[in-house]
């Protein structure tokens, strides 16, 4: 939990956890909201102050829980909030075009949305979401929701968990990881953690984790983490096959070539780059993405790579070649 929240944040966010966990504790609530017992007591307070009933009961059973016919308070949208809203649902989460599928939680929980949304400011909102299709997107994955907030309150708590996880070969393996972060990248959803494993960073992918265990150890994390450089700089590496591609080209016009997945490119001098990194994938590697970067390279690392280099090659000279 960041530690720049106001006060008042940290209040719904309290409300929320109460909702969530009837009979949390002081304790429990101060590790979730990341402060100390005495500062979550003040915010269970802001909400007495505010009217809304917090019961606490003492003993080995006892905690926080809110008193019978809690609501929360209405929510306000303006016109450009409510199309904003609808427009980012179906921007991220193109699948969404079908309300009446019961397996798409998104789409039905869009739907109440709007649909409690007063005419002057909900009308366009409801147009929008009637009228506006999106393509899939190949790339984009649906984790699912309860791993999903397992994961959150791991990361929330700074409590270390044991992961059930299953690579895209189909390997299977479970580990203990110190999860850093959630990071949402093109549709996908990303776990930044410290495997115990490998005693490294590790990037996972979340709709991927098949179980989430608690342990009673805790960790902290790396002091000014920032979770989305972290993850683009560790995506191309810790995978089996290790690669490295030297182009003839300045580092400057390669850059934007390159994507995270693949490594991470070095300067060789004013006219060559050096591209380092590792995959599960060669064939994917060659044909997706070195395939589309314009500029000459060699492999000079990874026999595996260099395979399906020489087959994608192999394959577009006999194109060139014209018929028999």
């Amino acid at each position: 939990m960041p530690n720049d929240l106001s006060p008042t944040a940290r209040a719904i966010r309290t409300l929320e956890i109460l909702r969530a966990r009837p009979g949390t504790t002081a304790g429990e609530l101060a590790v979730r909201l990341g402060v100390t017992e005495r500062a979550a007591r003040r915010y269970v307070g802001i909400l007495r102050e505010a009217g809304i009933p917090v019961e606490s009961t003492r003993g080995p059973h006892g905690g926080y829980r809110l008193g019978r016919g809690t609501r929360l308070p209405p929510v306000h949208f303006t016109q450009a909030e409510a199309l904003g809203l609808v427009m980012t649902v179906l921007g991220r989460q193109p699948a969404v075009t079908d309300a009446d599928d019961s397996g798409d939680l998104v789409g039905t929980a869009l739907d109440k949305v709007v649909k409690a949304l007063p005419e002057s400011v909900g009308h366009q909102a409801a147009l929008l979401r009637e009228h506006a299709s999106a393509a899939p997107d190949p790339y984009a994955t649906r984790p699912d929701p309860a791993v999903t907030s397992e994961l959150v309150d791991a990361v929330a708590a700074r409590r270390r968990i044991s992961v059930g996880y299953r690579s895209e070969a189909g390997d299977e393996w479970e580990e203990e990881v110190d999860p850093w972060s959630l990071v949402v990248r093109y549709g996908r959803w990303y776990l930044l953690c410290h495997s115990h494993r490998v005693n490294g960073i590790r990037t996972y992918r979340v709709d991927r984790v098949r179980e989430v265990r608690p342990t009673p150890h805790g960790f902290d994390p790396p002091e000014g983490l920032d979770p989305v450089a972290v993850l683009e700089e560790n995506l191309g590496l810790g995978w089996e096959l290790s690669t490295r591609v030297v182009f003839d080209a300045p580092l400057a016009e390669v850059a934007p070539w390159i994507r995270p997945p693949m490594g991470r490119v070095e300067t060789l001098g004013d006219d060559r780059c050096v591209l380092v990194g590792s995959t599960r994938n060669p064939d994917m590697y060659a044909q997706e993405w070195l395939a589309r970067v314009p500029f000459a390279f060699r492999v000079e690392g990874g026999e595996e790579l260099r395979t399906a280099v020489a087959a994608l090659g192999a394959r577009f000279t006999a194109a060139a070649a014209g018929p028999p």
